[in-house]
Order: structure tokens, then sequence, then C-alpha cells
């Protein structure tokens, strides 16, 4: 089985479908990645995430450093073997919850030195550290290390990060490299950096390219600027990255946020959203998302939605689900973050159906007509 292949098998429009090849199975894209921070998919078995329809997860080195620990992740046979799942996992580097999560936190050229969130314990993340960390969970697809700074930076402020980033991608990418047995099975993406700033972006792809990835992810988007600028940045940055690799937006989204984002040219995705908002009584339906907490679902005897083939809404009507959440039990959270990632990936196979036959324009439009209805 190759190390790592890409694969366009269509496109319509800006929008493309195809494989990426791995070791430890076939990923579909566009795809999207179940977040499972903490070596779990939050609320789901593993088994249940393959059935949803999930090719990759994504694990979180930053969390994951600090508990269990890599070393200790390393003697247990790796996070794969740890949490059961066999298929690929991508990891992000450390870097977003480093500076997202970190009160204490000094960024050099060397590295981030950082105190945990969870017991102030010192740590420091270099771009050498995360690839060891990475590879020592065992990671498909490792993230080079980046910083990711605020969008309403001052311009310099954000050219700066971004060309410490490049420099740190470099680094990232030698680090990966010496990681022998690892490296030779498992595959490495860089990350543009650059806000919104189509200059700035433009020169970030170019030293990436300069320095070679497998794949390339658009980071430093969805951290407050909104669906319009995000968008608008979008318009321009997948097209500045190589079109034969894979392109990733990282941490988006809401669905029209991933079929807006699809249809200028990302093929992977991951985020919190499906999963977090499962535990919050929010669901995802083809009519928009649906507070399982209003009182107006308490006798609604009908499934959360009539288009979803997940076994949720085969079974359960909104009115448990409203009583589930309303009572605070458990199962409530199970069952709507089954049916959020169900529907996630019944919308991914859409639109690579649509893509195949080239009718994403006319999906994308059916699909923001009812999505953004009242459900």
């Amino acid at each position: 089985m190759t190390r790592f292949a890409f694969q366009i098998h269509a496109t319509s429009g800006k929008a493309r479908t195809g494989t990426i090849q791995m070791k430890r199975g076939e990923i579909r894209t566009p795809a999207f990645m179940p977040v499972g921070t903490a070596a779990t998919v939050k609320a789901m078995k593993v088994e249940d995430v393959r059935r949803t329809g999930a090719d990759i997860i994504l694990g979180n080195t930053y969390h994951l450093m600090l508990r269990p620990g890599a070393e200790r992740m390393a003697r247990l046979g790796g996070l794969h073997q740890f949490m059961g799942w066999d298929r690929p996992i991508l990891t992000d580097s450390g870097g977003y919850q480093v500076m997202s999560l970190s009160e204490l936190r000094k960024i050099t050229e060397e590295g981030v030195t950082f105190a945990s969130h969870l017991d102030g314990s010192r740590h420091m993340i270099s771009p050498e550290r995360s690839m060891e960390i990475q590879r020592l969970l065992g990671s498909d697809i490792v993230m080079a290390f980046d910083e990711c700074p605020r969008a309403d930076q001052p311009r310099d402020v954000i050219a700066r990060s971004m060309e410490m980033s490049m420099r740190w991608a470099k680094r990232s990418r030698a680090g990966f490299d010496s990681g022998e047995e690892h490296a030779a099975r498992s595959a490495l993406f860089g990350i543009q950096q650059g806000a919104l700033d189509e200059g700035l972006r433009q020169a970030s792809a170019d030293a990436l390219r300069d320095i070679g990835f497998d794949g390339y992810a658009i980071g430093g988007l969805a951290v407050g600027e909104g669906q319009e600028a995000m968008f608008a940045t979008l318009d321009f940055a997948p097209g500045q990255l190589p079109a034969d690799r894979p392109r990733y937006l990282m941490g988006v989204g809401k669905p029209d946020d991933l079929v807006g984002a699809v249809e200028r040219g990302v093929d992977m995705f991951d985020c919190v959203l499906p999963t977090r908002s499962g535990r919050n009584g929010q669901g995802f339906t083809w009519n928009g998302p649906v507070n399982l907490r209003n009182a107006r679902h308490a006798e609604d005897t009908g499934p959360l939605d009539e288009r979803c083939t997940c076994p949720v809404c085969a079974k359960y009507s909104r009115a448990y689900l409203h009583h589930l959440h309303k009572s605070g039990e458990m199962l409530g959270a199970m069952l709507l973050t089954e049916h959020n990632l169900s529907f996630y990936q019944q919308l991914m196979a859409g639109m690579r159906a649509a893509i195949a036959e080239d009718r994403f324009a006319s999906f994308a439009a059916d699909f923001r007509r009812d999505y953004l209805s009242k459900a």
C-alpha cells in the first residue's frame, strides 16, 4: 500500500472530488474529520464514528502531550491502538491550542514555552518537538508547527508571524524526515498563514511550495473573522496552493461553511461543532439547525430530520430527544452527537456525488435554500 497518494476523480467548477490513499486506508474527498481531542470523539464509540461514514479522524497534539503524555502513548502502542481506531488519524501540531488555551506563554524563534491549562506545569513545543510528539502518537497525517495570529492584528505583525511560521515549516519538514520508519509510512502537511491578506497568503504558499509537502492546509481562518471574510479569503487562497495536493481548511465549520469552502476548492475539514452541538442540544438538519431544548419539540413525534438516514432519526422522536436534553440525560448527548456526525457525513457524500456528476452549483443552491429556512 502506498504511503500517500492523492487522485482527483472529477471537478465541478472549483469543487473537486477524489481519494487520498494511505497505508491505513482510503480517504474520500471532500472529507470531514470528526475531532477526537483526547483520544475520543466525545460521546461516541469508534465503531459508531466509522459507521457514520468517517474515513479519518483528528487527534489533538497539545491535549495528548499533556494527558496521558506522548511518551506514555508510545509505550501503550500509539494512538490507534490506544483508542481502537484502525484507520487514518490526522494530528494537529499543538500550536493553535498553545495560543488559545495557555494564559502564560512566550513565543521565540525556538518555539513556544507555555503553562499547562490543566496544572500550570511548564512545557516547550518547538517544530522539532511537535514532530516528535506526533511521531510518538503514531499519526498518519502530521501537521507542521505554526503560529496562528488573530486576523485583526496589524499587517506587519501578521507578516512577521507568517514568516516565522514558514521558518518553522522548514524545521518541521526536517524534523519529520528524521523520523525514519514513521516518515516512511506517514505524510506531512504544511500550513498557509497570512490572515485575510492576499499578498501574505501568496508569500506563504510560495514558501511552503519551495519546502514541499504532501498536502497543504489553510490556517488562520475560522478565528472570529466571520463567514463573509473567510469566503473572501477562500476566493483566492486555495488557488495559491498546488492543485495536485489536498487542501485542508482547519477548524471549519458550520454546514454552510463546508458547502461554500468546497465550492472554492477545499478538500478536507475538521471541526468540533457537530459533537459540541450534540452535547448542547443542537441538531443539524437539511432545513437548518434545531434547538432540541425548545418547548415546541416536547410533543413532536416526528424524527429530527425526515431526510436523514441515521439510526437516531430512524428510531427516536424529537419529543424523546427534547426530554433527554431537558432531563440532562447523557443519552441525549450521545444520540444527538451520532446524528450530527451522520448528517455531516451525508452532506459530504452528497457533495462528492454532485461533483462527480458535475452538478455542484445546483446542489449548493438547493442546499442553501433549504438549510437557511426554518427547521
